[in-house]
């Protein structure tokens, strides 16, 4: 026999009409009564008929989340952050990988089951800004993540590229390292993370009268894996033996690159020094543990989930009106770990 609201009511101890505000994320519940309902559902196996709710109260409690992929370690977390905000607001996620491709994020703006979303969070990899045309005829909410490409009528949450990358740059410069290379360099001359966080990475060198030295550009045109990391490192330890400090685009790329280095038998941090960039649970554990930027990911996916429902409520409640767009930016910090020196 099928669960229903009713079971779900009995379980977590409360009314049905509760259990009913809560699956259609009233927004004046309390957070220990939302929990509990959301354990039953979960605990119960209820299934909710999106169908019947949208007809009901034209939303469905249902948000979409389109990344590049789960397999990078920064997606994925930044996925079950997403998760945890809707959650607590009572909300659905369906999420979509896109697979870097531009076939992948069209299609996640115009999914068929786009119908069953109340909105969308969306993070391009592909889409440049000269696609910033398509998102202005969209009739729903979403909100735009990272930098690949802006446009004044969504709303945009994203990080400070470029001071995380300077930061750092500067810590390694502090602890003495002078021939820095940094890993993650794409061609793509729209790549808009890696093309911000060099930015970074320059200003840091230049402000030391530091010039750029080509040959400590490692690059990683396949993707910011790590065996693209241990590879990138391994090219520019070819071309430059005496490098002493790396600042990897992201935490993947850096873990990477200290596997090639301790097969080189270079000691980090005493050898060289490395910084990554996203604070994944991974940098935490890896031998050393890695010194890393936090861009503000579990602050990003709060902010992002909060406009997306707010987005819905006014389109309800104003006939589709809505206030001006949101540009959102992120605190950051560096963690440092076992993997550069102590700052004196």
């Amino acid at each position: 026999m099928a669960t229903t609201m009713a079971d779900v009511a009995r379980r977590a101890g409360v009314s049905v009409k509760t259990v009913s505000n809560v699956l259609s994320g009233y927004p004046y519940i309390r957070d220990t009564t939302r929990d509990r309902v959301l354990a039953a559902v979960d605990e119960l196996g209820y299934e909710i008929n999106v169908t019947a709710r949208i007809f009901r109260s034209g939303r469905s409690g249902v948000i979409g989340l389109a990344v590049p992929e789960l397999g990078q370690p920064y997606f994925g977390e930044l996925a079950d952050e997403i998760l945890a905000a809707a959650r607590r607001h009572g909300l659905h996620v369906l999420i979509e990988p896109t697979g870097f491709t531009r076939e992948g994020e069209l299609a996640a703006l115009r999914e068929p089951r786009r119908g069953l979303m109340d909105g969308l969070i969306f993070s391009p990899a592909a889409l440049v800004q000269d696609d910033a045309h398509l998102l202005d005829a969209l009739d729903y909410p979403l909100v735009l993540l990272g930098e690949q490409m802006f446009s004044p009528s969504v709303d945009h949450v994203t990080m400070r590229n470029i001071d995380g990358a300077r930061a750092a740059t500067d810590l390694l410069l502090d602890v003495g390292r002078r021939r820095i290379a940094v890993l993650g360099m794409l061609h793509a001359e729209t790549a808009g993370s890696a093309r911000l966080r060099y930015a970074g990475y320059r200003q840091a060198l230049e402000a030391r009268g530091i010039e750029v030295d080509t040959r400590l550009l490692g690059w990683a045109d396949d993707a910011w894996h790590r065996e693209n990391g241990a590879r990138a490192m391994a090219a520019v330890l070819d071309a430059c033996p005496d490098v002493d400090g790396v600042v990897a685009f992201n935490d993947a790329l850096a873990i990477g690159a200290m596997f090639e280095l301790q097969v080189r038998g270079r000691s980090i941090p005493q050898d060289v020094a490395v910084v990554g960039f996203d604070d994944i649970e991974d940098a935490r554990y890896s031998v050393p543990a890695l010194t890393t930027v936090d861009p503000g990911r579990r602050e990003i996916a709060e902010v992002a989930v909060e406009i997306v429902r707010r987005r819905v409520d006014e389109g309800r409640e104003r006939g589709g009106d809505r206030d001006a767009p949101v540009m959102y930016l992120a605190g950051m910090r560096v963690v440092e770990r076992e993997s550069t020196p102590r700052r004196r």
